[in-house]
């Protein structure tokens, strides 16, 4: 069987899985219930929860590895990646300025499901033999839910996990610096796959702490380089923004005509690349962002959910807007390639938007640098993700030859063509969301009780340390949560 062949078959595989009668509705079906279930949690306490994460940033005596932003920005480093400018492009190419539309709809409702992981990730988290603590659904999954389902979705994700990690966290990210850097500064690949190498295991070597530094210090200079770049494209073609959001709306429940073979393409194209893009770009349902968020110093696994669910509002809400609207507002979305006759490839559209809106190469090289800073920090935060479920899979001594497998393998990424890992990875991420999917409307009954219960003392996640103990105590799994060095294998029977 030769190459092609399995990457057909993977694509094929990857087709159904992210298709419109699998996962997507499970995604969008989970976030609606889940929205229901926690009262519209995401928008009745955003602004709080964007306080805790990106003003207070921590909790002041509580038990963890590193702080709530820390976290966070872990969390971001890991999502915010080339799937907002790539991702972004890829959408709206195929399925017109609607898909944008249903990337916000994937993101205002992954905000739940971004909630329930976070908060059940540090709910049923423990302490490892090195005295950090591990978490996310490789714990979650079976701590939370009773008898042999629990264990075999909790070694489901475990393995799907490990496996997508050296694919969409670490070749994939790899590739697409090294072949960006060649292209607009001629930099030789195989000389990005040795710097990029290095960086990562000298960070990765230091763990959890290492990455949560360079990620609080990375991640809001390359956000807000980005975004500062796309408002001012934004700001000088104001003009184009009210037919641009028009189209946004129109075409998300009509389909669009374009360019490039896909004319006439229907609703469910746009809805189909919006939801998939949208949940490749946020991670939202994926169940990985809980990983971080179990590392957190936090005092309860309600304050550090909601920090959690501020990533897809980042990540979705002003990452992926500034990029759709740039490209819509400035008609890239169906411009013709001189050089092929055909509609912009994904990889050359978000460059070309920002060209057109920038003057000299300033787009170029915002669009370049952005990606190198997104993906790099991409590695950083999977590189954390596929650490913690190596080390639930084969114990703590597995955890540094992974940290130095994982940062070689980077090299690979960086000189390698990678169709068919593309293809893989895309298979891996979607049966990586699949055990965790189902483990979320289980434990959603639990999610929803402990959240109520919590809010109704401290509604704007004001109160310290010993507040939040005098009103938990005596609350069902309080204590036990409190102690997080339970063995994995006792079960939680609430």
């Amino acid at each position: 069987m030769d190459l092609t062949t399995v990457q057909t078959f993977l694509e094929t595989v990857s087709g159904f899985i992210w298709g419109p009668f699998f996962l997507i509705p499970l995604l969008l079906g989970t976030g609606l219930y889940l929205t229901i279930r926690l009262g519209g949690l995401q928008f009745i306490r955003l602004g709080p929860a964007l306080r805790l994460g990106l003003i207070t940033r921590k909790d002041p005596g509580a038990d963890g590895d590193i702080s709530q932003f820390q976290a966070l920005t872990t969390a971001l480093a890991a999502t915010v990646g080339t799937g907002n400018i790539v991702g972004v492009a890829t959408a709206i190419g195929i399925g017109g300025p609607g898909a944008l539309f249903w990337m916000w709809i994937t993101g205002l409702l992954g905000m739940a499901s971004k909630y329930s992981e976070g908060f059940l990730g540090v709910r049923f988290r423990t302490t490892d033999a090195a005295g950090e603590k591990s978490g996310g659904p490789q714990y979650y999954l079976e701590r939370g839910i009773r008898g042999p389902l629990g264990k075999v979705l909790g070694l489901s994700f475990a393995v799907f996990a490990v496996l997508a990690c050296f694919g969409i966290g670490n070749m994939t990210q790899g590739n697409s610096i090294a072949q960006n850097l060649e292209a607009s500064f001629a930099v030789p690949t195989w000389v990005t796959g040795i710097v990029l190498t290095v960086f990562a295991m000298v960070v990765l070597v230091g763990g959890i702490k290492s990455i949560g530094r360079v990620t609080a210090g990375l991640v809001p200079i390359m956000i807000i380089f980005y975004v500062l770049g796309a408002l001012y494209i934004l700001i000088a073609n104001v003009g184009a923004l009210p037919a641009a959001i028009g189209q946004i709306f129109s075409e998300a429940f009509t389909g669009t005509s374009a360019v490039g073979g896909f004319a006439g393409s229907a609703i469910i194209i746009a809805v189909q690349f919006g939801v998939a893009r949208g949940i490749f770009s946020n991670e939202s349902g994926m169940g990985s962002a809980a990983i971080a968020a179990a590392a957190a110093k936090t005092s309860h696994p309600v304050r550090q959910g909601l920090v959690s669910m501020t990533q897809t509002f980042i990540d979705t809400i002003i990452v992926v807007t500034c990029t759709g609207l740039v490209i819509i507002s400035t008609g890239t979305w169906n411009e013709i390639d001189p050089a092929t006759g055909e509609q912009l490839s994904p990889a050359l559209m978000t460059g070309a938007a920002f060209s057109h809106g920038l003057p000299g190469d300033w787009g170029h090289i915002i669009v370049t640098v952005g990606l190198v800073m997104f993906a790099g920090s991409t590695i950083l935060g999977w590189s954390y993700y596929g650490e913690r479920n190596i080390e639930r899979l084969l114990g703590r001594r597995a955890v540094m030859p992974f940290r130095i497998v994982f940062s070689l393998v980077v090299f690979v990424g960086c000189t390698v063509q990678l169709g068919v890992v593309w293809a893989f990875s895309d298979a891996m991420n979607g049966l990586m969301a699949l055990p965790n999917l189902i483990g979320l409307l289980i434990l959603s009954g639990l999610v929803a009780r402990e959240t109520k219960k919590y809010l109704e003392n401290d509604p704007q996640l004001r109160a310290d340390r010993d507040q939040i103990d005098a009103f938990m105590e005596g609350t069902p799994g309080w204590e036990e949560w409190k102690t997080q060095a339970i063995p994995v294998a006792k079960r939680r029977r609430n």
